[in-house]
């Protein structure tokens, strides 16, 4: 007899979708949908003569079925737990900690005082850690002791109306003056420093949001720079100025072919092109294997020298500054310069010099980067949302509205005469690229943004490569701004010019973005949960840095479903960025540090091609030059070379300050802090053991 669903009758709003499930055997099964049933199917036998009789097997076979596919799913579950904790056990056992990096490779006379100044900082994290962890430890005994402290009242008022010398018990004496000596004398100046990171953070997602209207206002008037001469212009008036190209590189020999034979197809006149090879390898198997290279292209008729330092001094601007001094250079008016990693197209000369024409103050054409490997990694598709903005977004409306832009330090053509003028390339920071612009800048000279001209590139595919660059990215604008704040507020430019240099170039987006992030999400947070007198509005942890990520993916609408974890990611190389910022700013060991980012050498070729073909119909000669079976074999025993992963300690120990913090949140019942804490932690759990992007050889 079929069974009376007289329990079901007892919603009258309940909804659901009536399924058939045909079985022949137990193995071979089938599930039919019927259509949605209306309010009548639900009502029992008594209210209706003619109901239809329900089938206990089918439901028993549904049920079934349905917990099939829940143990299913938590079957998957568990082996990607387990699989993760296997990936986590590897990465402990086979992993080197930073540390243990940076101690093996720094030298006798700097190591001493980079270690001490490190091992202050680890210690410092460590403290908040374990004290974190006891402050947790103590809540939750609290906790189950009947000490409910959801809010901050409810314990001042029971802390008021019992005394604290009558309190039973060592345990709530402890706890009573523990909460009197947070509301006294820990949480005001922990909410003054909250109060000012948020102040802070308002003005620089406000600089952020005008940013983003001068984009749009940019794109609705479809504003662009319009050279008053175009390039058929300049060849039909037998006015091609002489153009030097210069690549500079150190141990790349990943990139060194394609980067050679991308220059060496510019599409110019031969005889008004020079391309310098500048190299600072010290590796003897990359100097022999470049100057091959060089060889190959001389035979071709290519106008290209190779040369090299014997030392690294000044790393890449005294390279520069080293090939500047040929006595060659004063027959030409504009120099290009291109990282090894670089691929220009064969028209970027033509789409580049003619701004110059007509146009004496102009000292600087940057050009857009476009990224080969932007899809290789989660890694690499978030750097690519952070560029993406900063070339769509700062480097065009500063171009259009402010008419100052920081060199890139690539894929630019620079006039001659306005590095020399500015005092040419110096060795004092490790940003030559934004110390030369900056006093550029200061001697009157122009610089123009192409948005539309695209220069090939890479990505750093692992962690410890972009963390290195991030780390020099960081540290040398606070070297440049020590050294040429004088010079800015002595110079004869507008106060406007002034303003625009000391406050939005260099304190807001080089010094304040790094020390409120960092702060304010990574230390003031985590502390506000064991603190619970100073809070932490929803909005400032939530909605703001929501919306301000939405912004900086505008840009890439394709990164669209990374925008969760971008956010998460910004978060947490803030600590990088607040390492390198301190660093830079109080001149300590790791400031000047270079380190070249590590290349993978992904191929372009297909690109190249296609653009060589759709602009002359025709291809030219090595345009990519990685045929060689040397070569090939050589980079198949490169791959075969066993990977490992390294563990990176101030990531770990906020992932469990953070993680600690998330716990302490949880038993508060705050929702949105909880789920900011956990997550935060998580992806500072993954950064730590390095699982994002690809582990290094």
């Amino acid at each position: 007899m079929a069974p009376k669903f007289e329990w079901w009758a007892k919603g009258t709003n309940r909804k659901g979708t009536p399924v058939v499930v045909k079985m022949e055997n137990p193995n071979n099964w089938s599930m039919l949908e019927l259509e949605s049933p209306s309010q009548q199917d639900f009502l029992v036998e008594g209210r209706r003569e003619k109901s239809r009789n329900k089938n206990a097997r089918q439901l028993t076979w549904v049920l079934l079925l349905k917990a099939h596919r829940a143990a299913g799913c938590l079957t998957s579950l568990g082996s990607a737990l387990i699989a993760l904790g296997t990936a986590v056990r590897r990465c402990i056992a086979a992993g080197r900690t930073d540390t243990e990096i940076s101690s093996s490779s720094s030298s006798s006379s700097s190591s001493a005082i980079t270690k001490s100044k490190l091992r202050f900082f680890y210690s410092c994290l460590k403290v908040f850690v374990w004290l974190s962890l006891m402050l947790l430890a103590f809540e939750i005994s609290a906790y189950f002791k009947g000490r409910h402290f959801g809010t901050a009242k409810l314990q001042l008022q029971f802390i008021f109306t019992v005394s604290p010398f009558g309190v039973k018990g060592f345990f709530y004496w402890v706890y009573t003056h523990w909460v009197l000596l947070r509301v006294e004398y820990i949480a005001p100046p922990l909410q003054f420093l909250a109060n000012a990171c948020i102040a802070l953070f308002l003005i620089q997602s406000l600089d952020r949001l005008i940013l983003c209207l001068g984009c749009f206002w940019i794109r609705f008037k479809k504003i662009k720079p319009v050279p008053k001469k175009t390039f058929s212009d300049l060849e039909s008036g037998c006015f091609l100025p002489m153009v030097l190209v210069q690549i500079p590189m150190c141990n790349e020999k990943e990139v060194y072919q394609q980067s050679i034979a991308a220059v060496c197809n510019l599409d110019w006149s031969k005889m008004k092109i020079l391309i310098q090879i500048l190299d600072d390898s010290d590796d003897p198997v990359t100097q022999s294997l470049i100057k091959e290279e060089v060889h190959k292209w001389q035979k071709d008729s290519a106008r290209i020298v190779y040369r090299h330092r014997v030392n690294r001094e000044g790393y890449k601007a005294g390279n520069l500054k080293s090939a500047m001094n040929c006595s060659y250079v004063k027959d030409y008016e504009f120099v290009a310069i291109f990282d090894a990693d670089f691929q220009p197209l064969p028209d970027f000369l033509k789409k580049t010099v003619p701004h110059f024409k007509d146009n004496e103050e102009l000292g600087l054409v940057q050009a857009r980067w476009s990224f080969v490997n932007r899809e290789e990694n989660l890694l690499t598709r978030l750097q690519n949302i952070n560029l993406a903005f900063h070339f769509e977004v700062e480097q065009q409306v500063n171009n259009v509205f402010l008419n100052f832009f920081g060199f890139n330090g690539t894929a630019g053509v620079w006039r001659i005469k306005a590095l020399e003028e500015s005092g040419g390339w110096l060795e004092r920071t490790t940003v030559e690229d934004m110390d030369i612009v900056v006093r550029t800048h200061l001697h009157g000279w122009k610089f123009i943004f192409l948005n539309d001209v695209e220069c090939l590139c890479e990505l750093p595919e692992s962690y410890e490569a972009y963390r290195k660059q991030q780390h020099r990215w960081h540290s040398g604008p606070m070297q440049l701004f020590r050294i040429c704040l004088p010079a800015v507020i002595k110079s004869k430019i507008s106060i406007g010019k002034k303003f625009n240099l000391i406050f939005l170039f260099f304190l807001l987006r080089k010094l304040i973005l790094p020390f409120y992030s960092f702060t304010l999400f990574c230390i003031i947070l985590p502390m506000t949960m064991f603190v619970p007198e100073a809070e932490l509005p929803a909005w400032v942890v939530c909605y703001i840095p929501a919306t301000m990520s939405f912004l900086n993916i505008l840009p890439a609408p394709k990164s669209f479903p990374f925008i969760v974890p971008y956010l998460l990611f910004e978060n947490t190389m803030s600590v990088t960025k607040f390492n390198a910022m301190v660093s830079g700013l109080f001149q300590l060991g790791s400031a000047y540090e270079w380190v070249v980012t590590k290349k993978s050498g992904r191929s372009s070729e297909g690109d190249l091609a296609a653009l060589v073909e759709n602009e002359g119909g025709k291809k030219t000669k090595h345009q990519r030059g990685v045929y060689e079976p040397g070569i090939e074999a050589e980079k198949k025993a490169q791959k075969k070379k066993k990977k490992h992963n390294r563990i990176y300690v101030k990531e770990l120990s906020l992932a469990f300050l953070l993680l600690t913090a998330a716990t302490r949140s949880l038993l508060s019942a705050q929702g949105i802090h909880f789920y900011f804490l956990l997550f935060q932690g998580i992806s500072f759990l993954l950064l730590g053991l390095d699982l994002i992007g690809e582990q290094v050889k």
